[in-house]
């Protein structure tokens, strides 16, 4: 017998188990003590110990104390695969546990700012984050400045969100002036807020869609978005119209908006090219290209003087592209691969 043994109210203590699971175990011959003392009293020695870790392991991975009996009894059993398996899990809780403490990290945060969330946002806030990780990784998150929860930057959104809600309280119309400049600031910190990235911002239209954040509390209100959108839109007709006959106007408001979804999904594939540094000649680009003017005409028509006009607006007003995820880069690198098309 080894020289270090532990009585069973010993191995009971530092296992975790009660004596009564460790006689259980003695019982159905799952772990039988190698000795025991003159007293009576069941010793177990370092070999004991090894197979309890064996069993508790095993227990933990759903298997029955028959099952482990049956396991441990094949010479060949292959438990270093389960300590494997141990780290593994045990990998897994370390990568919950920190994202855990940066979820407390971000409500700290807000309870540090001007205003602290009541028990409602701190549920609400836990289930946004939730919804946050589904549609992105957690590299990508990192890449999101509105992801870094800072108490400036929420109060920022607040203060949007409440002067969009003062607006419409006091019924200014989405197509004023006052509107139109909150919509433009609106677009424009989402824009920053997203990195500048199209797909990003897909995501996050998504997201804002999805029924799980719809039928809760919702961090902009459906009313706030619509009139946003609504202004935002009004504010980029006010700008066509300097450049576009009443005809033309009527056509591009009725169809301006109709595309959105195609057009962000295109957004997105086109901007992944350029950021790939896919030639504006290559073929796949001039498909890209291609579906872009099919969309260009669906929404301004395909009359080509009408669209000589539209592009005039682009050139001569720079804030028709502000907030839209276009950059001047972007819509150069469209024009490109539209020419090579043309003279293919």
């Amino acid at each position: 017998m080894e020289k270090t043994v532990l009585k069973i109210g010993a191995l009971a203590a530092r296992s975790g188990l009660t004596v009564r699971a460790l006689h259980h175990y003695d019982d159905i011959g799952l772990l039988k003590p190698s000795a025991r003392a003159d007293s009576g009293y069941r010793l177990y020695n370092r070999d004991d110990v090894e197979r309890l870790h064996k069993i508790q392991a095993l227990r933990k991975f759903g298997m029955s104390l028959a099952d482990i009996a049956t396991f441990l009894a094949s010479p060949d059993a292959p438990f270093a695969d389960v300590v494997s398996q141990q780290i593994a899990a045990l990998d897994q809780q370390i990568k919950q546990a920190s994202t855990l403490r940066e979820q407390l990290t971000r409500l700290q945060q807000q309870m540090n700012s001007d205003h602290a969330p009541a028990l409602e946002s701190w549920i609400g806030a836990l289930e946004h984050m939730k919804l946050y990780e589904q549609y992105f990784t957690p590299e990508e998150l990192k890449r999101l400045p509105f992801w870094q929860q800072e108490a400036r930057r929420n109060a920022v959104w607040r203060g949007m969100v409440d002067e969009v809600k003062t607006l419409i309280a006091h019924g200014v119309p989405f197509s004023s002036a006052e509107a139109g400049a909150l919509a433009l600031r609106w677009m424009e910190t989402l824009e920053h807020d997203t990195a500048a990235n199209p797909e990003f911002a897909r995501r996050m239209t998504i997201m804002m869609q999805d029924d799980r954040l719809s039928q809760r509390h919702s961090p902009i209100p459906q009313d706030v978005q619509q009139y946003i959108g609504e202004s935002f839109n009004e504010r980029k007709m006010t700008l066509y119209a300097k450049y576009l006959n009443a005809e033309e106007m009527q056509y591009i408001r009725v169809n301006s908006r109709k595309y959105f979804h195609e057009w962000l999904a295109l957004l997105v594939k086109v901007h992944a090219q350029m950021e790939s540094g896919v030639a504006a000649n290559h073929p796949e680009m001039q498909a890209l290209a291609r579906e872009w003017m099919r969309l260009f005409r669906a929404r301004a028509g395909s009359h080509p003087d009408t669209q000589s006009r539209i592009r005039l607006a682009h050139e001569s007003e720079p804030e028709l592209l502000k907030g839209t995820w276009v950059s001047p880069a972007t819509l150069a690198y469209i024009r490109q691969a539209v020419a090579a098309c043309e003279q293919a």
